[in-house]
């Protein structure tokens, strides 16, 4: 092994017992064993029986806890599960270990195709976005819509304060970065991630930030985090890389299904100009901005994402009239509900 190259893990029935995950009010946990992979699905049991699946995927060192706040505000019109993707949350590592974006599509596919669930209304964040991005393009008989939270597509002028996020998809970095960290507490390296997703971190509650730093302490004491990072940052490097139909924006015309996008104003990790070229390039799509919101819009602002779903979900349902593409009333569906943000909107739809 070269001396760049990350230490292995142990296989996954052989890993140390940590602290288990965190599951809010009105979640539950369960685990899926696949070919080559164990999938850990977070799901709310929706308000009633019959409602359209939805599927939702994180980003780069997220969980399915980074869809917590959106789920409770859409389980009257989806059946939602949240995926942790190989390496992340609680699913172990990948028995092969590649962490590229098409082995976290090939992780997607293989679960929608176990359940059945499909077709669902999927949904990606950053990493998660470039992933759902693929899915829908190489399986649109899987994906009835697509809503994408500043999805991680191919930028030639990357933004200075995502180049340290970037750098560990380098060889020997992330060994190089643990090293020179390892006296920082749970506290500021979560202050950091906070910093740099979050439009103003000061919008997380107390309960939030001890939430965070319980998840933060226990990931650290995985043998494979850096890992799963190091793996998972090389892998995103590698499909900005790619040209031709295997190319995420050539992808992201093939795609079929209609597609919201959410862009923050103020991300520092996917740059705000990429919001226009997106819209151009996926077919059937909405636009929605919202000024203040950082990486993390459905953590930040999950009322306004939420709103911004249902009016897809609206004007799908009445351009295809197909009632179980949303519920009849989704058109004058709810706003955001007190206290869970809100924010400017603009909307731009193509299609």
């Amino acid at each position: 092994m070269s001396s760049t190259e990350l230490p292995s893990v142990p296989p996954a029935n052989m890993l140390p017992k940590v602290a288990a995950v965190r599951v809010a009010e009105g979640e539950r946990l369960s685990s899926v064993e696949l070919p080559g992979v164990t999938l850990s699905v977070r799901s709310r049991p929706p308000a009633r029986e019959g409602l359209p699946s939805a599927l939702y995927v994180h980003g780069l060192g997220g969980s399915s806890l980074n869809w917590s706040a959106l789920m409770p505000l859409l389980d009257d019109v989806v059946d939602s599960e949240a995926v942790d993707l190989p390496g992340f949350g609680d699913s172990p590592p990948p028995d092969d270990g590649d962490y590229s974006i098409t082995a976290h599509a090939r992780a997607v596919i293989r679960y929608l195709d176990a359940t059945g669930r499909g077709p669902v209304h999927l949904f990606g964040n950053s990493l998660g976005g470039a992933v759902a991005t693929r899915v829908a393009a190489v399986r649109p008989d899987l994906v009835r819509t697509l809503t994408l939270v500043s999805p991680a597509l191919p930028e030639l002028r990357v933004q200075r304060t995502a180049v340290p996020t970037g750098l560990l998809a380098v060889p020997g970095v992330a060994p190089l970065f643990t090293r020179i960290t390892r006296e920082w507490t749970a506290e500021q390296r979560v202050r950091g991630v906070m910093q740099l997703c979050y439009g103003d971190p000061a919008r997380v509650s107390p309960e939030g930030f001890r939430n965070a730093v319980q998840e933060m302490e226990r990931r650290l004491r995985l043998p494979y985090f850096w890992d799963a990072m190091a793996r998972s940052a090389r892998g995103l490097v590698s499909a900005y890389l790619l040209g031709g139909q295997q190319g995420l924006w050539r992808q992201a015309e093939r795609v079929l299904a209609p597609t919201l996008l959410v862009y923050g104003g103020r991300d520092q990790l996917v740059g705000f100009r990429m919001a226009q070229r997106s819209a151009r390039a996926f077919r059937n799509c909405r636009l929605v901005t919202i000024p203040d919101a950082g990486h993390v819009a459905m953590m930040e602002y999950p009322g306004t994402v939420a709103l911004a779903f249902r009016e897809l979900l609206a004007g799908t349902t009445d351009s295809a009239d197909q009632g179980d593409t949303g519920e009849p009333g989704a058109q004058g569906a709810p706003g955001p509900p007190a206290g869970t943000g809100g924010g400017t909107t603009a909307e731009n739809t193509r299609g």
